[in-house]
């Protein structure tokens, strides 16, 4: 009796223990939650755009430092570098074709490339939305912020078959996204992440579209005469 009365008492002693580890641990798991959630809303490295502001310091020959602006066409014009094509690389990037140019000049050519300013960044919504345009693209934006910033979709919008059209190499990235999908939290990971100068585009629905041809090509081509009744006898 005294046995099986000790061996209760370990199991609810143990069961207790069990439930205030999880407990403590509830929160760990929210953090790593979080950190995960927060790691997909980090965008690629930044990409030198034309208006950028560069500061270009070179730690052991100062009086080579200069703080440049990117042209329009994407390049920028410094001591012994001459042209530099700075707009579509990475600030790593950019210092690594500096110090390879400089290399032949300099003797420790080391450096850093600062993105002092930026250049404003869009992207575009286009289509069935209510205001289309120009967005500006400050933090992190999705798919549905960006449509939700330009008015909403209109009643006539393909909701299943919005495209995002994503520039940047050889050839337009497309990538189509179902809206119905995105309002739903098992889908919520479709949501993408847009980057400067995405196009998202919402068409026009089937119906819409076979009512813009019955206009364009039936009650525009066809004279009125047509439709009215006359008495052949």
């Amino acid at each position: 009796m005294l046995r099986t009365l000790r061996r209760t008492c370990f199991l609810v002693f143990w069961a207790i223990g069990v439930a205030q580890c999880s407990e403590q641990a509830s929160p760990a798991g929210s953090v790593a939650s979080q950190a995960s959630s927060a790691a997909e809303s980090v965008q690629p490295n930044y990409v030198i755009q034309v208006g950028d502001q560069l500061d270009i310091k070179l730690f052991y020959n100062s009086e080579l430092n200069e703080q440049v602006t990117v042209r329009p066409d994407g390049r920028i014009s410094l001591q012994l570098a001459n042209e530099v094509v700075a707009a579509g690389l990475t600030p790593e990037q950019l210092r690594e074709t500096l110090i390879q140019t400089y290399a032949t000049q300099l003797k420790n050519p080391e450096l850093s490339v600062i993105v002092r300013t930026f250049a404003s960044q869009k992207l575009f919504v286009d289509g069935e939305v209510s205001h289309p345009g120009l967005l500006n693209l400050v933090g992190p934006t999705r798919v549905l912020d960006a449509i939700s910033e330009a008015g909403g979709v209109k009643a006539t919008a393909r909701t299943q078959e919005i495209l995002i059209v994503r520039r940047g190499g050889p050839k337009p990235e497309v990538l189509k996204i179902n809206l119905k999908h995105l309002l739903e939290a098992k889908y919520a990971d479709e949501d993408v992440m847009l980057r400067p100068f995405d196009v998202v585009y919402v068409p026009k629905s089937h119906i819409a579209n076979l009512n813009q041809w019955v206009e364009q090509y039936v009650t525009k081509n066809i004279p009125v005469t047509f439709g009215i009744y006359s008495n052949p006898f």
